[in-house]
Parts: structure tokens; sequence; C-alpha cells
């Protein structure tokens, strides 16, 4: 008896630890965000999120960030996403578990995931700009610089790449929570292997591959060291093209931050552009989270 006492005394202590620190947590975010908030809900109104900066960015609003961002989300979802998904979709269904080429694809993925994010904003500008953007400008448009440049695109293509691990691992390990006699019902029923994936394994783990959608999203939506080099500019009067530079919320921020000559009178905008950069993402991800839904319901009716 005083043995399981003992126990109980030991996993009670364990479990008060656990939920001690999951409400800290819990608390942090919440100070932060009232932090946030109070500092700049003065700030938001409609003009502040539809009209472009003035007077050295300390009037007017923020509309061309937003644009940004959303824009530099998007385009780094539909390129991140399913070349994720078709990466993890090989190394579930087709790679062997132990084959040299898993094991270099996980050692390559795990090695991404841990990478300082400003390298990527280095590969960005060697690769996608010098490289790739000069040999388009040279065969396309006889050395006129276009795409030779920083830009939407590959800034866009830039987080992509940050964010590809995150997907990666997250629909491999949905892939995985597909019960593997479903695979086998449908290659006994006459199913191939590509209709068992299409049809069985994929509608399976749906739900994880909007996750690893939701991940990515809140990664890149605030990153600002991979777009410093690859396309991010402090002002512009114009909304951008893909060829062009474009504002984004977590620059603004950056540059509001470390840049202004009266930091009292733009302190105010810095909450008010933190409020909207957290908005913009409750939006982006509410959304992938409502999809998700949707789909598992349907797949479950």
């Amino acid at each position: 008896m005083i043995k399981n006492k003992k126990i109980d005394i030991k996993g009670a202590a364990i479990e008060g630890a656990t939920l001690i620190s999951a409400l800290i947590i819990i608390a942090i975010v919440v100070v932060m965000i009232v932090v946030i908030v109070k500092g700049g809900k003065e700030q938001l109104s409609w003009e502040f999120l539809t009209s472009f900066p003035t007077d050295g960015m300390t009037k007017g609003g923020i509309f061309p960030a937003i644009y940004g961002t959303f824009l530099l989300v998007i385009i780094m979802s539909v390129a991140a996403v399913p070349f994720g998904t078709i990466t993890a979709i090989y190394l579930t269904e087709y790679a062997k578990e132990n084959s040299v080429v898993a094991k270099t694809i996980r050692f390559a993925v795990r090695t991404l995931a841990v990478i300082p994010s400003i390298i990527y904003g280095l590969f960005g500008l060697g690769f996608f700009i010098k490289f790739v953007g000069a040999q388009v400008d040279s065969t396309f448009y006889g050395g006129q610089l276009k795409w030779g440049q920083p830009n939407l695109l590959w800034a866009s293509l830039t987080m992509a790449l940050l964010t590809l691990p995150v997907v990666i691992v997250s629909v491999e390990e949905a892939l995985k929570t597909v019960p593997k006699d479903l695979r086998a019902a449908s290659l006994a029923l006459g199913a191939t292997k590509w209709q068992t994936i299409w049809k069985v394994v994929l509608p399976g783990s749906i739900s994880g591959i909007m996750t690893g959608t939701i991940l990515a999203v809140s990664r890149g939506a605030g990153e600002v060291a991979p777009i410093l080099f690859t396309g991010a500019a402090y002002y512009l009067a114009t909304l951008p093209g893909l060829s062009d530079q474009f504002m984004v919320l977590g620059y603004h921020i950056y540059v509001m931050t470390t840049q202004s000559a009266n930091v009292d009178q733009t302190l105010p905008i810095q909450f008010g552009t933190t409020c909207v950069l957290l908005m913009l993402t409750f939006l982006l991800n509410m959304s992938a989270v409502i999809l998700r839904y949707r789909i598992r319901k349907k797949k479950n009716n």
C-alpha cells in the first residue's frame, strides 16, 4: 500500500508539473496578445487597412504590405504543399524504409529543417536571382533586367524551400496513420498502386496534409530574414507583380522598429501592423482549418 501511495504521489506531481507548464505557455500567449492588441487597437481603422503609407511611413495605411504578405503566403503554399506532399508519398508508399534513397531524402529534410532562415535568403539570392533569373533574362529578354533581380516570385519560392521540411514531415506522418489493411484491401480488389494512393491513402490523410499547410502558412507569414535579399522593399507606391519587389508586414514592422527616427510616433503603427499580421495569419489558418473540417465531415458522411 505504501509503495502504491508513493507511485500515486509521483504521478500526481508529474501531472501537476505538466499542467503548470501548459498554463504558463497559455499565459505567455495571452499576455503577448493583450499587449499587442492594447498597443495597436487605436491605430486600427478602415483607412489604415486600405490606404498607402504617407509622410515617411508615419501616416496613412499598410495596404501594400497586407497585399504583399497575402500573395507571398499563397504562392509559397502553392509551391511547397504539392511538392512536399509528393515527396512524402514517395517516402511512405514507394521507397523502402531502409533504402539508401529514403535515408538520404530524410537526412536532407532534417538538414533543411535546422538551417537558419537567413541562409535560405542567401541561397535564394544566389540561385533564383543570380542564376535562374539571370539566365531567363539573357535567354528571353536580351539581357534586360527583369527576373534577375529581387521580386515576389523568387521570395515566395525561397519561402517555399523554408517551409518544405514542415510539410514533408507532417504529411508523411499523416500517411502513416492510414491502416495498411486498407491498402491491402484496395490492391486485392484490383486497384493499381496509384489508384490506391489516390482513392484510399490521400483521402484518409487529408487532415494531415491540411495541417502541414497550416504550419507552413504560420511560419511563412511572419518570416523576414529569407526575403531580405530576395524581394522585400521598404516602401512602394504601387502594388507589385510577380517580377516586382513588394512590401510585407514582417519587414515593415522590422523597418519601423529599427530605422524610424521617431520611435514614439511610429510605435502605434508598429503595434497596429503586428495586430494585422496576427489577424491575417489567423484568417489564413482558419480558412485551412475550415476546409480540413469540411473535407473530414464529407468523408465521414
